[in-house]
This record gives structure tokens, C-alpha cells and sequence, in this order.
């Protein structure tokens, strides 16, 4: 510290003194530089101590420092630190550097943390001294090593370059995924559209069923409904490609499978290629298999055969009774009974190139924009997830089978048919429900369907209108609550809904929403849109008649 003139020295040693810096006083500016070389972390100046002095020793000094350092200076001034007010200050942090000014009076605080801060500064230059000193140490340490780790680089660089290869190869896989990812998104909320609409659309059609006695219009509202129904599957496979379904599987009579797809894949497929009347096995084993899945699976080997193959060609499924060995191939089923369903085309075929990265995902020989590479990897992932297998036939400008293998069931196969035969009509009069729903048409289908099993509807549009109703109505016996609604949701509406009145039964109703976001909604209190009369009908009925506990979504 150098201010030989009037207390400010006196005073500023014994502020740091208090505050636990050592502050060291100097006579003169040549001690204050000797006491600067001896180590000293900070100088503090008065700037009367330099007005007229020749400070060029100093500043030579810290020109000559090394690269590391910068030593700090602190300036205590009657006219502050600019340039405008002070026009030495220029001159100083010229001939200094690393200067700050401290204007007098200055507060005993603005002192202490002015020193502490350079000080810190300070600390971190000697740190930096030490980090570079160990890095010259381990330069020098690294070129006498240099010659005997040559060979063992050499071997590092042809390992890293086999893993840049198939790092590339992950990030081409992780870019389609993430392009399936925004697809899958968009499919998400186009399937909760469209199964609303498919809601209405069945609604009114069951609704028209009940008035009409025409057989004509009889038989064309069946057509719509089952077209409807039809539709709903179609967006069920839609969502496949987009997120991992749970199988269902089943005993399942291929035979009744294949025959029921006739007339979709000739929709599908179009006129450009002969579909041949299917070779169907007699007394043909039933198979445990996911039935809606396998229909996806066959729809898509059906779609591939007909890219494969130009203008009139023929494409033929089979079934047939297998029993193989033990498999020589991952792709290949284990040893057993399985039922088997091939799909044959007379396309291109297949290169040896071609069929050795057949199952691969997301390859594919098509255009860019044609194809995802899904489709044999999703036919290998549903086989070997069901316990069975797949094959491969084909030869190059002949043809290609693709044979499905499907583990034989135990049971005989059961028709699928709706559970909801019956309607249930409301167990007493005057049992309320508040239908909330975004969709206009929604509300007034399902307000439709209640009014007929005998319960009293009420409709709210929004989830801050049905909480005023819900609020205002002590007779609402239960709530049917759309999941996916714009501002106030399901899941927030029903948590609303219970922490008012714990316990009232509340019905999910949803077109497509995250599996995990419902994941605490037991079954009995979820029903997936689009909703037949009865199926709507016998969830309320239990839920009613016997409530489980309160929903928490």
C-alpha cells in the first residue's frame, strides 16, 4: 500500500487488517515495486503518490511480466476513474494495465470487496502459473512417449475409424426414427380427430337404425357402420407404425383371416395387379397370434409385392400346417408346430445383397420418400415376439415368397364379436351424467345414447364450463369426460372434479391419448372412441352400480 500523504493509508490498512487482509504500508514507490517482486498479491495506490513521480520503473516492470500474469492495481482518487472526470486515469491504466479506480470518501465495504475481488484475480494468475507449468511437464512427458505409443495409436485409429462408421450408421438409424418420432406425433392427434368423427358417424347411424324399417336403408346403414367400424381398425393400424402396442393374441383361424382380407387388399393394392384365389390349407391348425397385427402384417407384405412387381403381375397367399427342426438361422422358428402364411409375388426378387439386410430397420430399396424400411423388420419383430419365425424365397427377375410362421394354439379359435351384445339400461330413474367433450357432434351422440338407457344428460363444452356445472349440480351421478380437450384436460377437470367430491365415478373417454398418461385409469372407467350405444351402456352400468375407487389421472 503506498499513500504517504494524510491518513488514507492509516485508515485503509487498518480497514483490511479488521477484515483479514495483511496490508503491508510502503514509504516510497521503489519499495512499493520491491515489495510487488517479493510476491505481493495487490497495490494499493493513492494517486497523489504518482502525480509526480516517474513511474517508468513500474511500468517496465509490468511489461516484463510473463504471459500468465497481470498484476492488479488499486487506485484510491479524489475524481473518480473516466477519462472525462480524470484524465491521469488514462495515463495510469496505460502505463499499469490491469487498474481499478476506488473514489474517495470511499465505504469501508466498497474497500474490502474491491481488494478481495483483485485478489481472487490474483489467485487465479498463480493458478493459471501452475496449470501451464504442468502442461509444459506433461508436453515434455508426451514426446518422449510419442515413439513407443505409436504402434498402440495406430491400433486406436483403426478402431476409432471402425466406430465412426457405425456411429454414422446409428445416426442415420436415429434420423429416421426421429422422422417416424414427428409422424407418429402427427398420427396421434389426426387418429383422435378422425376417430371423433368416426363417433359421431356410428352414433348416428345406430341411431337411424332404431327408426327405420325400410330394408334398404336397413342394409346401407349396416354398410355404413360396418365402414365406420372398418375405419376405426384402419386408425388402430395407422398407430402401430408409431408406438409399440401390447399384442392380444389369440387362437385365430388364418384361413378366416385371409378370406376377410379380400376385398381390402384389393383396394389397397389397386388394378395393376391379379390377386389369385389363396391356397388355403385344409384342417389348418389355429394360431396364437395378435389378429389385428397379422392383418397389418399381411397388408403390408401384400404392399411390397405389388412395389416389387410391374403391371399384371400375380400375387398368391397360402397356409399351411408346418413342423420344423431346429433353426439354422436367427430369423428361423425353433423347433415345433406352427401354422404358416406365406405371401408369393413374380416381381424382381431379391439380390444375396439385398436379402442378407432384409429384416434390417429402416432398410429399404425403394426411392427416398417411398419407404420407411419397416416393413420386414415390423413381419420379424411380430413373428419373434409371438414365438415364431420367418422365412425367405426368392430369386433374382422370378419372384419372392415370404413365409410367416406362427406357433400353433391349444385352443380352437374363438369368432370375434362384441362384447356389448345387450344394452343396459340405467338401474333407477333420474341418474344424471355430465357429458364434457370439446366436439359438438360428440356430446350430443353420447347425449343421445344416455337419454336412451333412461339417464338424464347434461352437456358441457369445455372443462371450465362443466367444473362451473359440476359445482353447481349436487345431482350429477357421474361424468363422462373427453381426455384430450383444449385449456382444462381430463386429467386436470377429473383431479378438480375429485378433490371436490371424492369419489364420483368419472368415464375417460379418449380418441387416442399417451398410454402413460392414462396409465392409473383402470379399464372399467376408460371406453375408446369410436363407442357403440352398448359398450358405452355396460361401462356405466358398472361403474354405477359398482364403483371401484376414485380415478387419480
Amino acid at each position: 500500500m503506498l499513500a504517504p500523504n494524510g491518513r488514507d493509508g492509516a485508515i485503509a490498512a487498518a480497514i483490511l487488517e479488521e477484515a483479514g487482509v495483511p496490508a503491508v504500508a510502503c514509504p516510497d514507490l521503489a519499495t512499493l515495486q520491491q515489495r510487488m517482486e517479493e510476491g505481493a498479491g495487490l497495490a494499493v495506490i493513492a494517486d497523489e503518490a504518482l502525480r509526480n513521480s516517474d513511474i517508468a520503473p513500474l511500468s517496465n516492470w509490468v511489461d516484463r511480466q510473463p504471459s500468465w500474469s497481470d498484476f492488479p492495481f488499486l487506485l484510491l482518487t479524489q475524481r473518480g476513474g473516466s477519462v472525462e472526470r480524470n484524465p491521469a486515469a488514462r495515463r495510469l491504466s496505460e502505463a499499469l494495465g490491469n487498474v481499478s479506480f476506488l473514489e474517495r470518501p470511499f465505504h469501508p465495504t466498497t474497500l474490502v470487496s474491491a481488494v478481495r475481488t483483485a485478489l481472487r484475480g490474483r489467485l487465479r494468475q498463480y493458478e493459471a502459473r501452475e496449470l501451464i507449468a504442468a502442461i509444459r511437464q506433461g508436453e515434455s512427458l508426451l514426446e518422449r512417449r510419442v515413439a513407443e505409443r505409436t504402434a498402440e495409436l495406430e491400433a486406436a485409429n483403426r478402431q476409432l475409424a471402425s466406430q465412426i462408421t457405425e456411429r454414422e450408421k446409428v445416426e442415420t438409424a436415429l434420423r429416421q426414427a426421429q422422422r417416424l418420432e414427428a409422424v407418429g406425433q402427427l398420427t396421434s392427434g389426426v387418429a383422435h380427430d378422425f376417430n371423433n368423427l368416426l363417433t359421431v358417424v356410428i352414433g348416428n347411424v345406430e341411431q337411424m337404425q332404431k327408426r327405420v324399417s325400410d330394408p334398404a336403408l336397413i342394409r346401407r346403414l349396416d354398410m355404413m357402420g360396418e365402414a365406420s367400424r372398418r375405419g376405426a381398425r384402419l386408425t388402430a393400424q395407422m398407430l402401430a407404425f408409431s408406438r409399440r402396442q401390447k399384442l392380444e393374441p389369440r387362437a385365430v383361424d388364418l384361413n378366416d383371416t385371409v378370406r376377410s382380407m379380400r376385398d381390402l387388399l384389393q383396394s389397397t393394392i389397386g388394378g395393376s395387379v391379379q390377386i389369385l384365389e389363396p391356397e388355403l390349407a385344409d384342417s389348418l391348425w389355429p394360431a396364437m397370434i395378435d389378429p389385428t397385427q397379422l392383418e397389418l402384417v399381411i397388408l403390408n407384405l401384400a404392399i411390397n409385392a405389388r412395389d416389387a412387381m410391374n403391371v399384371g403381375g400375380t400375387l398368391l397367399i397360402r397356409t399351411e400346417n408346418v413342423e420344423t427342426t431346429a433353426s439354422t438361422s436367427p430369423e428361423a422358428p425353433p423347433a415345433g408346430q406352427f401354422v404358416m402364411v406365406s405371401v408369393t409375388d413374380n416381381g424382381s426378387g431379391m439380390t444375396d445383397e439385398v436379402l442378407a439386410r432384409a429384416f434390417e430397420p429402416f432398410f429399404t430399396t425403394k426411392d427416398v420418400g417411398k419407404g420407411s424400411g419397416l416393413g420386414l423388420s415390423q413381419v420379424f419383430g411380430l413373428a419373434k415376439q409371438s414365438g415364431g419365425g420367418v422365412a425367405i424365397e426368392t430369386a433374382v427377375g422370378q419372384g419372392t415368397t415370404i413365409k410367416i410362421f406362427l406357433p400353433r394354439a391349444d385352443s380352437a379359435p374363438v369368432p370375434h364379436v362384441s362384447r356389448y351384445l345387450d344394452l343396459t339400461a340405467a338401474h333407477a330413474d333420474h341418474v344424471v351424467i355430465l357429458v364434457v367433450d370439446d366436439d359438438e357432434a360428440v356430446r350430443e351422440v353420447t347425449s343421445g345414447y344416455l337419454e336412451d338407457l333412461g339417464y338424464t344428460a347434461i352437456e358441457a363444452g369445455s372443462g371450465g364450463a362443466a367444473l362451473e356445472i359440476f359445482e353447481h349440480r349436487e345431482d350429477i351421478d357421474a361424468v363422462v369426460l373427453d381426455f384430450a380437450m383444449p385449456g382444462l384436460n381430463g386429467a386436470d377437470l377429473a383431479r378438480e372434479m375429485q378433490s371436490r367430491r371424492p369419489g364420483v365415478p368419472i368415464l375417460f373417454a379418449t380418441g387416442y391419448a399417451d398410454a402413460d398418461a392414462l396409465a392409473s385409469a383402470p379399464e372399467d372407467r376408460l371406453i375408446l372412441k369410436p363407442f357403440e350405444q352398448a359398450e358405452l351402456a355396460e361401462k356405466l352400468s358398472n361403474m354405477l352400480v359398482t364403483p371401484s375407487q376414485a380415478v387419480s389421472a
